[in-house]
């Protein structure tokens, strides 16, 4: 894989486009830690639980629709396998089946580009809540085909949130760009092995290999250097966010 090429040239150093996942997981384990001890938060679109683990301080509950099973419809990227056995609630995303401010925070990680509706689970999330409950959403700025057919949306940015999250009672109190141009690029570059085996049948030569990790170096350079590249494109956008209280003569 071009990825592991990728950290022997690079001699050990950051890697441009291999942090998109590392990055996230950290932020979302610092994001979590910020919700007091015995919460009860809602995994919408929780999947195979991945999340679980940073949430032992917390009551947890899972959410998924439950339909995905690891082929899809075999186009772009698909995991194979999957497991929808460990779910505490098999629902639409739009439509959960618990009463009205039941829970203290939600977190939907990776899941709004598979949700035809986002505005309509936006709106969901904030039945759920409690006044002052949690927030905490990820997704990608930018992404390739996976998990089709339910793939909806390539991304979305900032000012997604800031006008849904806004239009349905939350604040946001932080919202950050995962990466940079250089970085998305270059996760892109990293990719074309993969994508060269599968749609033409051929790999790619060790040239062709060696020409890539030379523009990978200078993507990682360019990273370094970079002053704001992230409003033009990056791997996803982190956000946290607050319901806030109704207001007293609504």
């Amino acid at each position: 894989m071009l990825t592991d090429i990728a950290k022997k040239f690079l001699k050990g150093n950051a890697v441009a486009g291999t942090n998109n996942l590392s990055n996230r997981l950290v932020w979302l384990e610092a994001a979590l830690k910020k919700i007091p001890a015995g919460s009860r938060i809602l995994d919408a679109g929780a999947g195979e639980l991945d999340q679980k683990k940073y949430c032992s301080h917390l009551d947890y509950v899972s959410q998924d629709f439950g339909q995905y099973n690891g082929e899809g419809d075999g186009k772009g990227l698909q995991t194979k396998t999957w497991d929808n056995s460990k779910l505490d609630i098999v629902s639409d995303i739009t439509a959960i089946p618990e009463p009205d401010a039941s829970f203290d925070a939600i977190m939907c990680i990776e899941v709004f580009e598979h949700i035809p509706d986002p505005i309509s689970a936006i709106k969901e999330f904030s039945r759920l809540l409690k006044p002052g409950g949690y927030l905490v959403i990820t997704a990608p700025f930018c992404s390739s085909t996976h998990f089709a057919p339910y793939h909806f949306y390539t991304g979305f940015n900032r000012y997604f949130y800031e006008k849904h999250l806004g239009d349905n009672g939350f604040e946001i109190t932080e919202i950050s760009e995962n990466g940079n141009f250089f970085e998305y690029v270059a996760q892109e570059l990293l990719r074309v092995q993969y994508s060269a085996e599968k749609y033409t049948g051929k790999g790619i030569s060790l040239f062709n290999k060696m020409a890539i990790m030379k523009l990978v170096l200078s993507l990682n350079k360019l990273s370094k250097k970079d002053k704001g590249s992230k409003e033009l494109l990056n791997y996803g956008l982190h956000v946290f966010a607050r319901k806030l209280p109704v207001p007293a003569n609504r």
